[in-house]
């Protein structure tokens, strides 16, 4: 077993900043940075994090760069993530073999390697605390919009296979909320309906019951409007072949979306 650790994680703009983040989305923060030091713990030697904020339109991206550093400023949000350094190792070799797998299974996978790509406040964001000490080698992935769940749960179904193959101790981040029918107001939660979906589908995983998560999900994904459809949370069930219980160290809005922050563990 490769896979150590899985989990979700918020990408909100406005805890980018220490400095500046909302006294409602501190305890958020304060989860993150519990989640960081099972990081530590499990001693990482790569992440793979899948961000919905890579928008991709009919493939699944593989960032294969050997080196990942450029400076941020958020398309959506410039006057919240701005100007923001970022630099961290990858992991050229992972990636090639997640892009092999992929494409042996018939799925439109590619594989970039382009130093002037700059990544997404969903992948720089959450990498902010994950990672605040130890820099470990990073694998950045898309969503596709022309993917379905099923289509999505299978590449992570290959996506898993591979971690599971590999020597390297690996952690899986999908970033992203789950619901997600945004509004103005950065305090604002989601409804009490979305609020109870989001509950349940946590209780799912925290319980280990990945079946009925999946099952859960294309109707939920629909009936909350679900970042990205969804698709991070489909990637990450498909990755999650075997026993794996959950935790959840925190839950927090965002004008109007819910943001878990939930690790999942093997069971021996």
């Amino acid at each position: 077993m490769s896979l150590e650790l899985a989990m979700i994680s918020p990408h909100t703009p406005r805890i980018c900043h220490e400095d500046k983040i909302p006294e409602f989305q501190r305890p958020m923060v304060e989860a993150m940075r519990k989640t960081a030091e099972i990081i530590e713990q499990v001693e990482a030697d790569v992440m793979v994090l899948v961000s919905c904020h890579w928008m991709s339109s009919f493939e699944h991206y593989v960032d294969a760069g050997a080196r990942h550093t450029g400076v941020l400023t958020a398309v959506e949000c410039p006057d919240l993530i701005s100007d923001v350094p970022y630099d961290y190792p990858g992991h050229p070799e992972l990636a090639q073999q997640l892009v092999a797998a992929g494409k042996a299974q018939g799925l439109p996978i590619v594989g970039i390697d382009d130093p002037s790509y700059i990544w997404d406040y969903g992948t720089v964001v959450p990498l902010r605390y994950l990672l605040p000490r130890r820099k470990i080698p990073v694998v950045d992935l898309s969503v596709c919009w022309a993917a379905s769940l099923a289509e999505t749960q299978e590449w992570g179904r290959v996506i898993g296979q591979v971690l599971r193959e590999s020597t390297l101790r690996t952690v899986f981040v999908a970033s992203g909320a789950l619901a997600h029918n945004l509004r103005r107001g950065a305090h604002n939660w989601p409804n009490r309906t979305e609020q109870a979906l989001d509950k349940e589908f946590c209780q799912r995983l925290v319980e280990g019951d990945l079946e009925a998560a999946g099952e859960m999900l294309p109707s939920y994904a629909r009936a909350a409007t679900l970042e990205a459809g969804g698709r991070h949370v489909a990637m990450l069930l498909g990755v999650l072949q075997g026993k794996y219980k959950g935790v959840l160290h925190g839950y927090g809005p965002s004008s109007g979306s819910g943001n878990p922050v939930l690790t999942l563990h093997p069971v021996a």
